[in-house]
């Protein structure tokens, strides 16, 4: 369904969409979002919160009287959506799983009414990053392992949008062939069969941390053997929106970092 560009009292249950909101100018039209909708931090501190992205209150959302709720296909139930169009809320449901989908999107919501003067330069900033990242050719393309959770370890599978980020990133992810699920759940052998040569580990969802690093450190992967188990901001690999660009920068920095054409075998 085509979205009202016109709302003005919208409810958002897609942190990183509520983000993009906020960095097009258009905050002051979002009456409601989740808890977890934490950034910017100083302008989302004030606006009503109506729950979790998976179990929010639909009585809350309804309170609220929003003409449109913001929902994402991975992130919010379809059984919540169903409710709110059943109660006669229109309901944008979103669903990137490439970064060119991403950037389609942060335009699409530009385009609704934001104040040129603030959302041109956010747009440009990650259509220029994209556009860069696109064009580069990489001669190496380093095997590189992405969980998002632990115990048990499930890792980004092919057709999300973190996989379409590392790729574009010029990595190799090594779980994409699994195409039982698109996080598939793997074993610490498999891990070490996989030999990642970059192992890349996001504080969000999971908050994996030094501990997770030296766990997979002891391990005989060529990402332990070389140094290159790296912590980052989990909202890299899974935000999208004015986030993108940053992402796109500072993982193909570490999958490709200057001055290191080859990578040494483990």
């Amino acid at each position: 369904m085509t979205p009202r560009p016109d709302a003005r009292r919208i409810v958002s249950l897609v942190p990183s969409l509520t983000e993009s909101l906020f960095a097009l100018g258009m905050g002051s039209r979002v009456v409601g979002l989740t808890d977890w909708c934490v950034h910017p931090a100083e302008q989302v501190a004030s606006v009503p919160k109506v729950g979790g992205t998976k179990n929010p209150s639909l009585s809350r959302v309804l309170e609220l009287e929003p003409d449109l709720v913001i929902a994402n296909r991975e992130e919010n139930r379809e059984r919540d959506v169903a409710r709110l169009r059943e109660a006669g809320v229109e309901v944008w449901v979103t669903y990137p799983r490439t970064v060119e989908d991403a950037v389609a999107l942060l335009r699409e919501l530009a385009g609704w009414g934001a104040p040129t003067e603030i959302a041109a330069p956010v747009v440009a900033d990650v259509e220029r990053a994209f556009a860069e990242a696109r064009a580069e050719e990489h001669a190496v393309r380093p095997r590189v392992f992405c969980p998002i959770w632990k115990r048990p370890w499930m890792a980004v599978g092919a057709d999300t949008y973190a996989h379409d980020l590392l790729t574009l990133c010029g990595g190799e992810n090594v779980f994409a062939d699994r195409e039982e699920r698109r996080y598939p759940i793997v074993e610490e052998d498999e891990i070490v069969a996989a030999k990642p040569e970059v192992v890349l580990l996001p504080d969000e969802p999971y908050a994996f941390g030094a501990a997770d690093v030296e766990q997979l450190a002891a391990l005989p992967i060529p990402a332990a053997v070389n140094g290159r188990i790296h912590c980052l901001d989990g909202t890299w690999v899974s935000w999208y929106g004015p986030r993108t660009g940053r992402a796109l920068r500072e993982i193909g920095a570490l999958l490709h970092p200057v001055g290191d054409s080859t990578l040494a075998a483990g």
